[in-house]
């Protein structure tokens, strides 16, 4: 054992990597503080506790912070149509700062100097996961076993740590025939590495959800104020079942959305640190929250103020993925994007259909549609002789840059 280093809080998940990081942590000379945040992943936490004492731990946090991960992180997401890539809505993204803030929480808690995390040398946690620790904490020291020589060099790939982990008498779920890595919470379940690393490799559909061929007809309410845009309640059309809870709301989605196979994207996207990699993701209430949000958004707010908030959203997007949540420019955009919010309230009746979800109707107090106004039966406020001057306006740039390529090509070709 190597001389005594003080104590180390683990971002500890009980997989195969941070099982192994507590163990060859404690051979570092580090007391090791376990930290696993419940953030809606089908866990026995219990059983996760036991295991990390046995593999020695001398104190192990599981705390609960579901809930304000769904308030405080996904809402904004949701109040955002925060999308990376065009496509990726951003789950594992916004999961770190939440938990990253309680393992600063819990590290100041426990008088220690240093926290690690799982995280690869390759990928964008590592950064989520630092970023937020040093904005929160610019004193504290991080573990990055992935990227410390000594130790990437002992385990070049996943089949050196089993046999570690089989040498130390470590249980992990991650065996040979089932290489692929998986991350889980509330907003989404993630699939990449091992087979999946290859981007010609079909995926069968055998990790998670499945469509099904029924329709689930489903009523959205969002409510408005003060920098305030949230989902406050959902109602099944079919059975009368109502939601109201963030929490319940949120675990109730995902659940009608998950059997309609909605929300399920298989994608090559570009990370942070400059590669691009595979993954196969699954987000069932993001997706619907996302398409009902956007629909309400679009009936309530003003059409130049949406223009500019969509580029305000194109960079929030980018600032989550990336990993700058507890930066002061991310803080700046979640206020901007908040108060553009204020007239965003309604109704939205949508469907869930084999992977897809449809939007039937809106309606809110807020609405700038104006049914007179823009009825085909109807003159209504508006005289379609002044279109005309709108017309021979918009016109005139187009008249005078052909008017002068033309010029331009006649005097070439003489």
């Amino acid at each position: 054992m190597a001389q005594p280093k003080g104590t180390v809080v683990l971002a500890y998940s009980g997989g195969l990597d941070t099982s192994c990081i507590l163990v060859w942590l404690r051979e570092q000379g580090y007391d090791v503080v376990a930290y696993l945040a419940n953030i809606g992943q089908k866990e026995d936490f219990e059983a996760a506790r036991k295991k990390a004492l046995a593999l020695g731990a001398k104190k192990v946090y599981i705390e609960d912070v579901s809930r304000e991960f769904v308030e405080e992180f996904i809402w904004p997401a949701v109040q955002a149509n925060a999308l990376y890539e065009d496509r990726y809505l951003l789950g594992t993204a916004l999961a770190r700062p939440c938990i990253a803030r309680r393992l600063v929480e819990i590290a100041q808690r426990e008088g220690a100097q240093h926290v690690a995390h799982g995280a690869t040398g390759k990928g964008n946690d590592q950064v989520r996961f630092e970023l937020s620790c040093y904005a929160l904490c610019p004193k504290i020291k991080v573990v990055a076993p992935w990227r410390l020589p000594e130790f990437y060099q002992r385990f070049p790939g996943r089949r050196e740590l089993m046999d570690y982990a089989k040498k130390h008498g470590i249980p992990v779920p991650v065996t040979p025939q089932t290489p692929w890595s998986m991350d889980e919470n509330l907003m989404h379940i993630s699939y990449e590495a091992g087979i999946l690393e290859n981007p010609k490799v079909i995926d069968h559909g055998s990790h998670g959800a499945g469509g099904v061929s029924c329709i689930r007809s489903l009523i959205g309410n969002f409510t408005a104020g003060p920098s305030v845009c949230v989902p406050v309640k959902v109602t099944n059309t079919g059975d009368g079942a109502t939601r109201s809870s963030a929490l319940e709301l949120f675990v109730y989605l995902n659940d009608i959305a998950g059997k309609h196979g909605v929300g399920r994207i298989d994608i090559v996207e570009n990370r942070f640190v400059g590669m691009k990699s595979r993954g196969i993701y699954e987000t069932p209430a993001g997706t619907i929250l996302y398409h009902a949000h956007l629909d309400i958004e679009a009936f309530t707010m003003d059409r130049e103020v949406r223009k500019i908030k969509q580029g305000l959203s194109l960079k929030f997007s980018e600032l989550v993925y990336n990993g700058f949540w507890h930066s002061p420019e991310c803080e700046f955009l979640r206020e901007c994007i908040g108060r553009s919010q204020e007239p965003v309230e309604g109704t939205v009746r949508l469907s869930v259909f084999k992977g897809h979800v449809y939007i039937l109707g809106r309606e809110s107090p807020r609405s700038l549609y104006n049914e007179e106004l823009v009825s085909m039966n109807v003159q209504g406020d508006y005289e379609p002789a002044d279109a005309t001057g709108f017309i021979n306006i918009n016109s005139l740039r187009l008249k005078e840059y052909h008017r002068l390529q033309s010029k331009v090509t006649v005097k070439q070709d003489e």
